[in-house]
């Protein structure tokens, strides 16, 4: 344990950072896991509501994304990475219809 005061604070501060960073990370993979799942259902059922309800999702998906980087909870290449994880999988059911 730190002794000197600037030093306790400082773990403070990781600590409150560190909860912060995990809120946004288990957010972008929950909304991630939603878009995967709503473009499952588009694939199974290919229909003009279940279409509107993925680029809803990707649109969610993605502004979390953008602001986890903005943030620098995420690196920009991991965010672009995932962003185009996002794209490829709906790419791949639109294509194929």
């Amino acid at each position: 344990m730190a002794n000197i005061k600037s030093a306790k604070k400082r773990i403070q501060i990781a600590e409150r950072n560190r909860l912060n960073n995990k809120s946004y990370k288990s957010a972008v993979k929950t909304l991630m896991k939603s878009y995967m799942e709503a473009v499952d259902a588009y694939k199974a059922n290919p229909t003009s509501e279940a279409l509107e309800s993925v680029n809803a999702k990707q649109s969610l998906a993605y502004s979390k994304i953008d602001r986890a980087v903005k943030r620098g909870v995420l690196h920009s290449n991991t965010g672009a990475r995932r962003k185009s994880k996002l794209a490829v999988a709906l790419k791949k059911v639109t294509v194929t219809n």
